[in-house]
C-alpha cells in the first residue's frame, strides 16, 4: 500500500512537472495564430496571418525547402506591414520570376545560421560593447543593438528594424518578428 502510494505521488509530480515544462515551452502567438516548436519555420509561418507577404516571397524565391530543412536558422521575419512600408510596387516587382535573384538576396539577408535567442542576442550585444555583428546567409552583416529593452537590427543601407515578437522557437530554429524589411547593400 505504502509503495503504491509513493508511486502514485511520484507519477503525479512527474505529470505536473511535464505540464509546467510544456506550458513554459509554448511559443508566443504570432498575429493571433498559435506557433508550435515542433513545426518548421515554414510550417508555422504559413499559419501566421501577419506573414502572408513573407510566405509568398519565400515561395516565389524557391526557399521553402531550405527553410523546411534541419537548419538551424534564425529568421528575422518582416510582417505584412513591414513590406507595406516599401515603395509602392516593390513586392509585386520582386516576386516576378525575372527578379528571383534579387528577391533571394533580400530574403536570405533576413536569415542567420544557428539558433539565436533574444537572450543570446542581448549577451552578444553586451559583449560587443553595445553592438553585435551577425553574418547573414546572404553573406553580408546585420548589426544588432539595444534601445532600452528593444533589440534593433541595422541593415547595410542604414535602415533599422525592431524585434517586436522574439523567441518563436521552431523545430529547425527560431523566428524573431520584425517591423521593417532589412536591405542588403
Amino acid at each position: 500500500m505504502k509503495k503504491t502510494y509513493l508511486v502514485a505521488v511520484a507519477a503525479a509530480i512527474l505529470a505536473i512537472t511535464s505540464l509546467n515544462a510544456s506550458a513554459q515551452m509554448k511559443d508566443p502567438d504570432v498575429g493571433g495564430a498559435a506557433m508550435f516548436p515542433t513545426k518548421t519555420i515554414v510550417e508555422n509561418a504559413v499559419n501566421s496571418p501577419i506573414h502572408t507577404t513573407l510566405v509568398a516571397a519565400v515561395k516565389a524565391g524557391g526557399l521553402v525547402d531550405t527553410l523546411n530543412s534541419a537548419g538551424p536558422f534564425t529568421v528575422f521575419a518582416p510582417t505584412n506591414d513591414a513590406f507595406a512600408k516599401l515603395p509602392a510596387g516593390t513586392v509585386e516587382t520582386l516576386i516576378k520570376p525575372e527578379n528571383k535573384a534579387t528577391l533571394d538576396k533580400i530574403l536570405t539577408y533576413h536569415v542567420v545560421a544557428g539558433k539565436i535567442s533574444s537572450k543570446d542576442l542581448a549577451k552578444m550585444i553586451k559583449k560587443g560593447h553595445g553592438k553585435a555583428t551577425l553574418k547573414t546567409v546572404q553573406g553580408e552583416d546585420l548589426v544588432a543593438s539595444m534601445s532600452g529593452k528593444n533589440i534593433i537590427l541595422t541593415d547595410a543601407k542604414g535602415g533599422t528594424a525592431t524585434i517586436t515578437t522574439a523567441d518563436v522557437f521552431q523545430s529547425n530554429g527560431v523566428i524573431h518578428v520584425i517591423d521593417s524589411v532589412l536591405l542588403p547593400s
